[in-house]
């Protein structure tokens, strides 16, 4: 059978291929751990993401789940308060899912981990080329090499971070966002997601973790002279793009405290 390559974001660029019913890409050091959480939130009735099949030779497999995964300059559908209410859902049901799994046997990514750590595995890059998508709603989440356990509220923050999103003006139009009131979309993330008044006074700080986290991982690859990683940097804005957004957030995260309180 011949194989149909995916995108496979920007890391796994032309390494993803679906093969009949799977799809095949490079295992990671943690593809094990994440194989276990997926059987087990799929035990758990929950849809949303691939089931895992095996992992041999480097390579994983897991189930193909039909649908459109958005890529940039992200088109205008995926854009839509509806597309971002319906990714909200669909974080807040894998959470449900993944109450009872235990992941303390499980070594798991410490690149966008919870600095503060937590009990519940988290996907930690929802963005919208992780997310697959039928009709305009999202269904299921792929993709899943960062996760690890941390607080919801977290996966949340990361969410808004890459689906608001959080960018600098001149980021955001390399990306292909539209214009759009930023602050509402964050409020209807957390609306959408059924955030409790307590998760709410967190979340705020919850996404200055987020950046903060992104921009240091980021920055450690910078700084390895990886010419994998600087093609990829440079390809998704270059360095300075972190000193963009931080301006950018500090100039706007008042707006985002009062759409959010």
């Amino acid at each position: 059978m011949e194989d149909e390559p995916l995108d496979g974001g920007l890391a796994n660029a032309g390494a993803v291929v679906r093969r009949g019913e799977h799809v095949v890409r490079p295992a990671g050091p943690h593809s094990a751990s994440v194989h276990a959480f997926l059987r087990a939130i799929g035990d758990a009735g929950f849809t949303g993401a691939p089931r895992p099949v095996g992992i041999a030779e480097g390579r994983e497999r897991l189930t193909f789940i039909a649908g459109d995964v958005p890529a940039v300059p992200y088109p205008a559908w995926s854009q839509s308060d509806a597309a971002l209410a319906s990714t909200a859902r669909l974080l807040r049901a894998m959470h449900d899912a993944s109450a009872g799994f235990d992941h303390r046997p499980h070594a798991w990514s410490e690149v966008l981990a919870d600095p503060t750590g937590g009990t519940v595995v988290c996907h930690n890059d929802v963005e919208l080329g992780n997310v697959v998508f039928r009709h305009g709603v999202a269904v299921a989440l792929i993709d899943f090499e960062f996760a690890a356990p941390g607080r919801p509220v977290y996966d949340l923050a990361n969410l808004i971070r890459l689906c608001v999103p959080i960018e600098h003006e001149v980021d955001r139009a390399r990306m292909g966002w539209r214009s759009a009131d930023r602050p509402s979309r964050a409020r209807l993330a957390a609306d959408a997601y059924g955030l409790d008044r307590m998760g709410r006074a967190e979340l705020l700080t919850a996404i200055d973790g987020a950046l903060l986290r992104i921009e240091a991982a980021a920055r450690r690859r910078f700084g390895l002279a990886d010419p994998a990683g600087a093609d990829l940097l440079a390809r998704t804005g270059g360095i300075e793009k972190y000193d963009r957004r931080r301006r950018w957030w500090a100039q706007h995260r008042r707006s985002f405290a009062a759409a959010l309180a």
